[in-house]
């Protein structure tokens, strides 16, 4: 290194608080794409016109959830948005599929019973997310600190 380069350091990525919301951020991401994908899966037959919504959602959580690993501060906005539109379609369409356990409906891949529970729980695992991530946005991991580099030290040979 020349002694002229400076070292850009983000001192709020090495605070605990900081390195633990991260990997909860990550978490919900990963658990939300998986609930939605057991019930894309699931009730992929009886879903009409929401599949490619509903894959676009499983991509963009997992994208979302690789961006956030890598410290990447510029999407949790973008999550917190989209986790509050799942919770209010996921709150809408729980009860729906508890009504479709009846006679006379198609059956689905899984039980609608348990896609309602399953769908019932993207509630408050998004209103979990909705909270981490406005709690990463108030963490700064963009802020960054130039620095020197510490000089080197020579070793001093030592008399014998």
């Amino acid at each position: 290194m020349a002694a002229d380069e400076v070292v850009v350091d983000h001192p709020n990525r090495r605070k605990a608080a900081s390195k633990i919301t991260r990997i909860l951020v990550v978490l919900l991401l990963l658990v939300s794409a998986v609930l939605v994908a057991i019930v894309t899966i699931g009730g992929w037959d009886e879903l009409e016109g929401a599949k490619a919504l509903q894959v676009a959602y499983i991509v963009l959580y997992v994208v979302m959830a690789v961006l956030v690993a890598r410290w990447n501060r510029g999407v949790l906005p973008v999550a917190a948005a989209l986790a509050i539109i799942m919770l209010i379609f996921a709150a809408i369409a729980g009860p729906a599929w508890f009504e479709r356990d009846k006679e006379g409906f198609a059956q689905t891949g899984l039980d609608a019973s348990v896609l309602g529970l399953v769908t019932l729980l993207i509630v408050p695992v998004q209103a979990l997310l909705v909270l981490a991530v406005m709690s990463g946005f108030r963490q700064a991991w963009n802020v960054e600190v130039e620095r020197q580099p510490e000089p080197r030290r020579r070793a001093v040979p030592q008399p014998s």
